[in-house]
Parts: structure tokens; C-alpha cells; sequence
């Protein structure tokens, strides 16, 4: 294990002008060649944000929202732009280095021409409603859409497909002005909103090109995940690069990484191989929640309570299911079916975003301003306990997340690339660096050697890749990892790697400290770790950087290897612990914190995976896995 120390003041400031900085900065060990402003083969980190909604979406601007996607555009820039539903000018503090726009493509673009008196759509149930001022009547408005969107139409009077045409074709031209590759880039994008039976199986769509396709894909289309591959199979073919990005796993009441298809069958290899090639990343936390794992799923992990949605589905308010709903399951039981039936279904990258439908990725924990228009857009609201029709409550709501991709450069082509090969990364909103690399004879300095990346490179994989073949002389596989604190939050507590395997046709799963802050030595009978402490001060919403380092890394051998188990490994980076946005609320309205929610949080980093596929000689391969509770055909879903 090595780890490094906290950095002298003179070196912190070149880390604070490097985190700041966007695209050209200051080289450091985990990302060198950055500030050469030339594209970097050891590629450079570029943040930004994947999924944000803006009064293109029908529920956004049913809640009021009216802000656009240039508004959206010029505040990832760090530009200041007024919120409409409060006049309130907001500006984000550190620019994002690119976005992608995913309204919905259900009626997307539509409710705004309801503001034009002249057109018919201001003259529908629908127009008048959302546009009268009163946010009850918003809330009558978005309950019409959406019992229209469950039934798989369009609501009366939006079904003109020459319209949605139109609407679509403006978006990507909105796109396609703001992109300006090397400074700021844009990816043509959309969501398609899949709720059978009210549950979120939602995606969100990229394209890597400049033209897109003649249209979208909607509910309206079809609402099975089956239907939305064939659509993006069939845009391949026409020459446009296409993935898919699922999200809200967990509140998805077991269906987002469930082992049937869409039709309750069983999986096989051919489905299995047609989702890893059609969604290459998952979507691991948002505004609704983590989707990395759940107590009662991880009872062993005792960071496994960070920021949990509880999902409510039906009138009755029944709690979702939350077997199959979050990604480490699904990351495991993907090589459980590597294992069983030779594809893994579960093959993602990771990603982290905002589902805003506001237009602003409000991703900073002090400066959030809300994410559902005029439901949460004051610290009154948020704070309020004020449940809208939609369900969904402003305090379980935290701020969006980030996703950080490696790229040569900060290009529409480079940032596509990135996430597809999944060489990406989530955060909970904090721009922490991360890099992660896996091979067989990492030497145990390595990330200590200025060379550090370049070699990893040449003898190893990044994150998002597969292990090379185990040589024969090797005993097990090592793991390099780096991570740099965001200079405007909290510093380092420690790294984790996350490690999951299949034994005997059920999935194991092992949480390992590889490098911490502070000296502290793990419990010699239980192997814990002592928490890194707690320097927030609750009534004046504030902490001190006092604990924990500004950087750690590591390069780490797993204790526990076996050649013949199939197994996935990924990276979590924890911060100390900092105020929640509920915390600065509080403080600001100068009352207690709402019952129930807590005062700080450790915000976070999830790497992509590195899988390890052992040689076919060694697999003892079952006829039967208990653990991935396979189902006969014709079975309830």
C-alpha cells in the first residue's frame, strides 16, 4: 500500500489552480501532459453534465419552468441567468467543460409554444393550465401528461408529429450552436421515459455526430427497452453513432437490472449482448437518490446509507422493491452471467448527473437553488415538506451529480468516445479527480513515478476495460489508483475498491480500504477502519479542511483472488464529511434542520469497473444459479 500525504501549501495551490482550471491547466501525476493544450494521448479529465431537463420537458415547464436550453448552455459556462420561476440570478461557481441537454422526447419542445396566444396548442386543457401562474394548476397540468404518457399517447391536440419534428430539429440546432469543440462541447441527446406500470425504466440517448437522427424515440413508440435498442440499432445504420444510459435504478421497483426481458422471459446471450452493446453506462446518483447500493443489499458496508430516495409507487404509497434497482447487484450479477451463459448484460461504465428540470446542474452542495421548478425553488419549499402531485418530495432530493470523463481532448467525438469505452466516472457533485488502473505487475511505487499514467497505460487497462490474460507467473491482479480532492469542498477520507464475484452460482461482495487520511490504523479484530472524523458546524453550516488529505493513492493487490471466479472491481473516493444543502437551507431561513435529514453527508466518487474473466479451463460452470434467480418462461415478471 502506498499512500500519498497531504500536499505542502505550495503544492495545494498548483492542485487548486489544476481543479479550477478547464481545459488547460497544470500538469500533476494522475493527469500529465494536460497543460501542453495539445490533445493529451494520456488524456486529461473533462467534467460535465448528462442528463438536465429545461421547459423543453412537459413536466418541467408544467412546474413553471420556463428557462431554455441556451439558458442551460450559458450556465454550465458559468454564465449568470436569471431563474424564471424566481427572478433569482444564478451562476454556478466552476464552469462545466460540457453538457448534454436530455429533455424529453415525449412532447418534447411542445408546452412552450403555449405561451404564443395564436397558437392552438395555448387553447388546449393542457396550455391554459400550465400557463395560468397558479402552481396547483401546474400540478393539473403535469397530472394530464401523465396519465396521457402511462397510456402510451399523446394528449389531445400535441399529436401533430410535424410538430415534434420541428421541435426536435430546433434542439439539436440549439446543440449544435453551443458546441465549440477545444472550450465548450454539447452532445445531441434526449431521454425516452419508459414507465410500465408507473415504474422508471428511463434512458437517456446520445448521439456522437453533428446532424442526429430525423427524430426521436418515445413512450409513445414503445415502452420497452427491446423496442428503444432496435431504434438505436437502426440509427447506427444510417450512420449515427448512438448509446443509451439508463438512470434512477433505484427507483426503478426491480426492473431496471432485472435477469428477464421486458416480456418476463429468462435472459439469454443474445439479449444479454444486445444491452451491453446498446447501453454502454449507468446513471449511479442523481437529485433521486443513489443507485451504487442499499443497506440491506451491502449490510457489510457501512457507507452504504448515503443518500437514500425512499420510492413510494401506487396510491396506496407501497415502498419499491429494491432487488435488482442498484448497480453493484447488477455490476455482480453481470459476471454471473459472463459466467453462465458467456455475455454479460450488466457490462456498464458509470456516470453521475442531475435530472434538474430546472436547466441549471446546480451540482454545488452551497449552492443549490432547487431541481423541480416552483415546487423547490425557494429554502422555504425545499424545506417545506411540500409534496406536489408529482410525488416527489424536495427533502429527499439531493444536488446533482457530476460525471467526469478521460478524453484526449474536450470534443463532442473525444467526450462520446470516453463514456463508450467507459474510461468515465460519477461523483455526488464535487469535482474529484479519479484514475484507476488494473493489470498483473504494477510495481508497488508506482504512483508515486512521474511516469505514473503512461506506464499503467502500457502494462495495464483503465477503468471501464478488462483485465489482460492472467500470465502464468502471476498470483493475483493489482490496481493503481488516484485521487485528487475538488479545491471548493472537502478533503480526502479515504479510497475503496468494491470487489464482486460469483461463487457456487450465488454473488459475494467485499469493500476494501486501500488508502486513507491521517495515519489512522484499521481495528486489528475487525479490520475497520476508525472514522475519519467530523468538523462541521452544524448551526453556522460550515467545516474545516483540518482532517483528511488532499490527494491519495495506492496501488493495491486483491488478498483474495481466486483464477477460476469471474469478478468486477470499481473505486469509491470518500470526502470528509461536509453540510448537506438542507444544512445551508436551514441556516439561511435560520431555523433546525428538518427532522430526519442529516446535517452533513461524505460526498463521493464511483469509478467505472475493471473486470477480470478467467480462463474458460479453470470456470466450474453450474447447470443452475441460485443467486440470479433465473425463472422459467411464462412466468410472473
Amino acid at each position: 500500500m502506498n499512500l500519498l500525504p497531504t500536499p505542502s501549501l505550495a503544492t495545494a495551490a498548483v492542485l487548486v489552480a489544476l481543479a479550477l482550471a478547464s481545459p488547460a491547466a497544470a500538469d500533476s501525476v494522475g493527469e500529465p501532459g494536460r497543460g501542453s493544450g495539445e490533445p493529451n494521448p494520456l488524456n486529461n479529465v473533462y467534467f460535465g453534465e448528462q442528463h438536465l431537463h429545461t421547459a423543453n420537458s412537459p413536466d418541467a415547464f408544467a412546474m413553471g419552468v420556463r428557462n431554455t436550453p441556451d439558458d442551460a448552455y450559458d450556465f454550465c459556462k458559468g454564465k449568470p441567468v436569471k431563474k424564471s420561476t424566481t427572478g433569482q440570478t444564478v451562476q454556478k461557481r466552476v464552469p462545466y467543460d460540457w453538457c448534454a441537454i436530455t429533455d424529453h422526447a415525449y412532447l418534447m419542445g411542445l408546452l412552450p409554444q403555449t405561451l404564443d396566444p395564436d397558437n392552438p396548442l395555448s387553447k388546449t386543457e393542457i396550455g391554459k393550465l400550465a400557463n395560468s401562474g397558479d402552481p396547483a394548476d401546474g400540478n393539473k397540468a403535469f397530472g394530464l401528461i401523465a396519465r396521457a404518457g402511462l397510456a402510451g399517447r399523446s394528449p389531445e391536440g400535441f399529436d401533430d408529429p410535424k410538430l415534434l419534428r420541428s421541435a426536435w430539429d430546433r434542439h439539436k440546432e440549439i446543440t449544435n450552436k453551443h458546441n465549440d469543440p477545444g472550450t465548450f462541447t454539447t452532445l445531441i441527446a434526449f431521454e425516452w421515459t419508459s414507465i410500465p406500470f408507473g415504474q422508471n425504466l428511463h434512458r437517456n440517448v446520445f448521439f456522437r455526430d453533428d446532424e442526429g437522427p430525423d427524430v426521436t424515440f418515445s413512450t409513445v413508440d414503445s415502452d420497452n427497452a427491446e423496442d428503444l435498442w432496435t431504434y438505436l440499432e437502426a440509427q447506427r445504420k444510417k450512420g449515427h453513432e448512438t448509446f443509451a444510459i439508463p438512470h434512477n435504478g433505484n427507483v426503478s421497483n426491480s426492473l431496471m437490472y432485472n435477469p428477464n426481458t421486458s416480456y418476463g422471459e429468462p435472459i439469454d446471450k443474445k439479449w444479454a449482448q444486445r444491452r451491453a452493446l446498446n447501453e454502454v453506462a449507468t446513471e449511479i446518483v442523481q437529485t433521486k437518490g443513489q443507485s451504487d447500493t442499499h443497506p440491506a443489499l451491502s449490510p457489510h458496508d457501512e457507507f452504504a446509507d448515503f443518500e437514500l430516495y425512499t420510492h413510494l409507487i401506487g396510491s396506496g404509497g407501497v415502498l419499491g422493491k429494491i432487488d435488482f434497482s442498484y448497480v453493484r447487484q447488477a455490476l455482480i450479477n453481470g459476471v454471473g452471467f459472463q459466467e453462465y451463459l458467456g455475455a454479460n448484460p450488466f457490462k456498464f461504465g458509470i456516470v453521475a448527473g442531475g435530472d434538474s428540470h430546472t436547466g441549471f446542474a446546480v451540482n454545488e452542495e452551497d449552492n443549490y437553488t432547487g431541481v423541480h421548478g416552483n415546487t423547490d425553488d425557494t429554502p422555504e419549499r425545499r424545506l417545506s415538506g411540500f409534496v406536489p402531485t408529482a410525488g416527489e418530495a424536495a427533502l429527499t432530493f439531493g444536488t446533482p451529480g457530476a460525471t467526469g470523463v478521460w478524453a484526449p481532448e474536450n470534443t463532442r467525438e473525444a467526450i462520446f468516445d470516453g463514456i463508450k469505452r467507459k474510461e468515465s466516472f460519477g461523483t455526488s457533485g464535487p469535482l474529484i479527480r479519479l484514475r484507476f488502473f488494473g493489470g498483473w505487475d504494477f510495481d508497488d511505487d508506482l504512483v508515486e513515478d512521474d511516469d505514473f499514467v503512461a506506464q499503467a497505460y502500457e502494462s495495464g487497462v483503465p477503468m471501464g476495460g478488462d483485465l489482460r490474460p492472467k500470465p502464468k507467473r502471476a498470483k493475483a491482479p493489482t490496481f493503481a489508483v488516484w485521487a485528487l480532492k475538488d479545491p471548493a469542498s472537502g478533503n480526502l477520507d479515504r479510497v475503496q475498491i468494491i470487489k464482486g464475484w460469483f461463487q457456487r452460482g450465488f454473488a459475494r461482495e467485499r469493500v476494501y480500504d486501500v488508502a486513507w487520511s491521517d495515519g489512522r490504523k484499521p481495528d486489528p479484530k475487525t479490520g475497520k477502519l476508525p472514522p475519519v472524523g467530523n468538523t462541521v458546524d452544524v448551526e453556522n453550516a460550515s467545516y474545516r479542511n483540518s482532517i483528511g488529505d488532499s490527494q491519495l493513492a495506492a496501488v493495491w493487490t486483491d488478498p483474495d483472488f481466486d483464477p477460476s471466479q469471474h469478478a468486477v472491481y470499481y473505486v469509491r473516493v470518500l470526502e470528509i464529511p461536509t453540510p448537506r444543502w438542507s444544512t445551508y437551507d436551514a441556516k439561511a431561513l435560520g431555523r433546525p434542520i428538518p427532522e430526519g435529514l442529516p446535517a452533513a453527508i461524505q460526498e463521493r466518487a464511483w469509478s467505472s469497473p475493471i473486470w477480470y474473466t478467467p480462463d474458460p479451463k479453470l470456470v466450474k460452470k453450474l447447470d443452475f444459479y441460485p443467486g440470479l434467480q433465473q425463472v422459467v418462461p411464462g412466468s410472473p415478471r
